[in-house]
């Protein structure tokens, strides 16, 4: 690889850090994260609808609601092969492409199996943005900032749940339901949908507008520019040394390959940690709160209007708890979150399976919350999305960003996003049906995965607060 030219001004007492123009970055990268987030939960306020449009029983419904994620699972694995070989920011514009494309489907469908195929197709994209965004971010961030521009990710995942659920309400209250009649005659479900094409738009635009990764203009040789990127990143003075980390750490670099990620005894270790880290994210259930939670306070007694309200109010607790974990995860770090996040799940989880499975049942077979139970049940979802959102919801994409050295990033990401997503329609695809054995099963199984990841952490998760990516 070539050396990059020397420009005035890169000297080492230079130590201005554009902040500002950072985060904006990472900020573009992150609506990615915002796309993911609104179409995985917009779903929530059709799925009612998409059971009486379609006469649907219930494994349809968990594959209409999960296809989206057996898509992302395949977005994933491909989407780090793409980065690496066309760019972030190019892959970012593919993303977005086919978030229209999805959206605008989606909308359109007209039987639950073309609706599952375009679902799954914006899956594709959602587990694109899930591979792109930390990995964009995790390059182009400072270390003393990174773990809080990394859960720049998490916040707009978080932003996009409750932008969508608010617009599931909005439009479905002014619709009378969500399968009734809504602008130029088409069912407000179907508006639900579309909705996503605006953002989705946007991402696209600011794809175009960004710089591409330094570390990736690196590995091509483009030195020249890598450094110019660097300078408006870090300053002028840090940029050629930054550079000069970067060349060390890619200087034996190939392209990626599987047998990449194979030590002397089989797959890497820090592999297998982030794919464990990655599907405990997502056993845990907590997308059934925001994929089922509007059918699922409606089996308990709640109106559709209250449902989707009570929604509403659970994605703002998401958001304010995410908050907490970016004003946190760079001084208290990430190790300590994790285990305080999975003990506080498992306390509630552990309420919401009490509350459930003693509760009575109506001639339907829905669970009947009397009294006290039913305020209780809303208390422990609430703190479950607050014990989440403050640890593994954020924590898990920072880790994942930064936990893998350049050499095999991209790739291992790739795997460890791919779990993640088949875990998440593992847990989506058999609610449904775990409802109807008893939500006290279903949670159950939930509380028993909280505490699990209490002992993951504790065996297998080191600390990155503060490394920098080139000595992972």
């Amino acid at each position: 690889m070539g050396e990059p030219a020397v420009h005035p001004g890169d000297g080492p007492g230079e130590k201005h850090t554009p902040t500002t123009r950072v985060a904006l970055l990472a900020s573009v990268a992150a609506l990615g994260g915002f796309l993911f987030g609104f179409d995985t939960a917009v779903i929530n306020g059709a799925v009612g609808a998409l059971e009486k449009v379609f006469t649907a029983h219930a494994a349809a419904v968990g594959l209409a609601v999960s296809s989206a994620l057996l898509g992302a699972a395949a977005g994933a694995v491909i989407a780090g092969r793409l980065a690496d070989r066309f760019g972030r920011t190019r892959t970012m514009l593919a993303t977005a492409l086919l978030f229209v494309g999805s959206a605008a489907g989606s909308g359109a469908a007209m039987s639950p199996w073309g609706f599952s195929a375009w679902r799954a197709l914006g899956g594709v994209a959602i587990g694109a943005a899930s591979v792109v965004a930390p990995a964009y971010i995790a390059e182009i961030a400072p270390a003393h900032l990174r773990g809080r521009l990394g859960s720049l990710q998490q916040l707009a995942i978080v932003v996009g749940i409750f932008v969508a659920l608010l617009g599931d309400y909005a439009i479905a209250s002014a619709a009378g339901s969500a399968a009734s009649p809504f602008w130029l005659g088409a069912s407000a479900w179907r508006w639900m949908f579309w909705s996503a094409i605006p953002p989705a738009l946007l991402y696209g635009i600011g794809a175009l507008l960004i710089p591409e990764s330094p570390r990736y203009l690196a590995a091509k040789g483009r030195m020249d520019e890598a450094l110019a990127v660097l300078r408006g990143l870090l300053g002028a003075g840090a940029a050629r040394a930054k550079l000069r980390d970067v060349q060390r750490t890619l200087s034996s670099e190939r392209r990626p390959r599987l047998a990449d990620l194979r030590g002397r005894h089989g797959v890497l270790p820090i592999v297998w940690i982030g794919v464990g880290l990655s599907a405990f994210q997502q056993l845990v259930g907590i997308n059934v709160i925001f994929y089922y939670s509007s059918v699922l306070w409606q089996a308990v007694g709640f109106s559709e209007r209250s449902s989707l309200a009570i929604t509403v109010i659970t994605g703002v607790t998401n958001i304010a708890t995410t908050l907490v974990a970016i004003a946190t995860v760079d001084r208290v770090g990430r190790r300590p979150l994790l285990l305080a996040g999975s003990v506080g799940m498992t306390l509630t989880l552990g309420a919401m399976t009490a509350v459930f499975g003693t509760a009575g049942v109506d001639a339907a077979g829905n669970p009947v919350l009397r009294g006290a139970a039913g305020t209780a049940a809303l208390l422990a979802a609430n703190l479950y999305v607050f014990c989440f959102g403050a640890s593994w919801g954020p924590v898990t994409w920072v880790l994942l960003g930064e936990m893998f050295n350049n050499r095999i990033r991209a790739l291992a990401l790739s795997i460890a996003a791919a779990a993640q997503w088949l875990a998440n329609f593992l847990v989506s695809a058999t609610f449904p049906a775990l409802k109807q054995a008893g939500l006290g099963v279903a949670y159950g199984l939930y509380t028993a995965a909280a505490a699990a990841s209490l002992a993951f952490v504790v065996a297998f998760i080191p600390e990155t607060k503060g490394k920098e990516l080139e000595d992972m």
